[in-house]
């Protein structure tokens, strides 16, 4: 079974991450989007996509049960570089993605939102990169790009405390586009594809195009620096600590080692 949905609605495309019951980003969905993602930029009748979940989340973070199978840090860089490539590649595709958020955005999940080029979120929905209560760091480009919408200040209370906010909170903070009631996040994302997909694609193009030049030369330094950090962190004992006590629903207990 695929972990992700695909249908075209005119001249927009919706993908559903269909991964239950958390919609965890596993090896196998991110192959699965990075294939449809090839299928996608082939097809010119589609100008817009709307990215959502299934069930009760949008995602709900990184599969961690995948993490206890790596051994070296290496092999934690690696994965780290993986999804940093393609959430990068969806930050430059040529048609431009929504992000429609409810239920919770965390961890890699709140990373590919954040990789997507609007964002709308139910109001009471939780995004965050709660990273560090396991003992790790966020690896997706989450370190480089949350401080890019909510400033560095507020990077660093979200990043260091853990502490989720709310979809309010994150329209207030400049990392949601808009807020909306849980009900109608869909549809209101949906409302701006077709609004985005009745332009003309020459122009569409041509500003997908234009906006990355925005982003800082740093960005790409900064990528490859936490790239090199989540390979190392994941070689501590706090690492394994705290992804233990995830898995057994527990408290870690840290020894700063």
């Amino acid at each position: 079974m695929t972990t992700l949905a695909y249908e075209v609605t005119g001249h927009v495309g919706v993908l559903t991450i269909q991964s239950p019951p958390a919609n965890a980003l596993s090896t196998n969905l991110l192959i699965d989007l990075g294939n449809r993602l090839d299928e996608i930029e082939t097809d010119n009748n589609v100008k817009a996509i709307v990215l959502k979940g299934n069930g009760k989340f949008f995602s709900a973070g990184a599969d961690i049960k995948e993490f206890t199978a790596l051994q070296k840090a290496s092999d934690y860089e690696s994965l780290s570089e993986k999804g940093q490539q393609l959430f990068s590649r969806i930050e430059h595709y040529p048609v431009p993605v929504i992000a429609a958020v409810h239920g919770a955005a965390l961890g890699g999940g709140l990373e590919l939102a954040m990789a997507c080029h609007i964002r709308i979120t139910a109001k009471n929905a939780k995004l965050g990169l709660p990273e560090l209560t396991l003992g790790i760091i966020p690896g997706f480009a989450g370190t480089q790009r949350l401080p890019h919408y909510v400033g560095t200040a507020k990077a660093y209370e979200m990043i260091l405390t853990g502490q989720p906010i709310t979809g309010k909170e994150a329209e207030a903070a400049g990392l949601a586009n808009q807020a909306v009631q849980d009900e109608n996040v869909f549809d209101r994302a949906f409302e701006l594809a077709r609004a985005i997909a009745a332009k003309s694609k020459l122009s569409i193009d041509a500003v997908m195009e234009l906006i990355p030049y925005a982003k800082t030369e740093q960005f790409a330094k900064g990528v490859q620096e936490e790239a090199k950090a989540f390979g190392s962190i994941f070689g501590s004992e706090d690492a394994t600590e705290g992804i233990q006590a995830f898995m057994e629903k527990r408290k870690p207990n840290f020894r700063d080692q």
